[in-house]
């Protein structure tokens, strides 16, 4: 069971930012912004490789109203998700990463390793 099930169960603590029956939101505990989110469906669901169109039309009507409530839809925020191995993926369990509060740098990729193309 991933951390985020244990969340979503209860047994583990977390910072609720918002919750409805199939989604949770709650603060990163590491936080890389001013306002770091993660959003997450309450049932498993390994990566955005395996989420289905109806599961992501609720997923963005969920991350809409979180970012409306914590007020980034006015200056701007920075939705992430990591799928797999080679991209950042550290939980399997399908999270999107809600950043914002300040104007947000993009110079983290410079260190990632190019592979050779085939």
């Amino acid at each position: 069971m991933s951390i985020f099930l244990k969340i979503v169960k209860g047994e583990l603590p977390c910072n609720k930012v918002l919750e409805n029956e199939d989604f949770l939101a709650f603060h990163d505990i590491n936080p890389k912004a001013p306002i770091h989110v993660l959003a997450i469906p309450k049932i498993e669901i390994k990566s955005f490789n395996e989420v289905t169109p109806e599961i992501m039309a609720g997923m963005t009507k969920f991350i809409h109203e979180v970012v409306a409530k914590l007020k980034l839809d006015e200056n701007g925020y920075r939705l992430i998700t990591n799928v797999g191995e080679d991209g950042g993926q550290e939980v399997l369990h399908l999270h999107f990463h809600i950043l914002g509060g300040s104007k947000l740098r993009w110079d983290h990729l410079a260190d990632s390793e190019p592979k050779k193309s085939i």
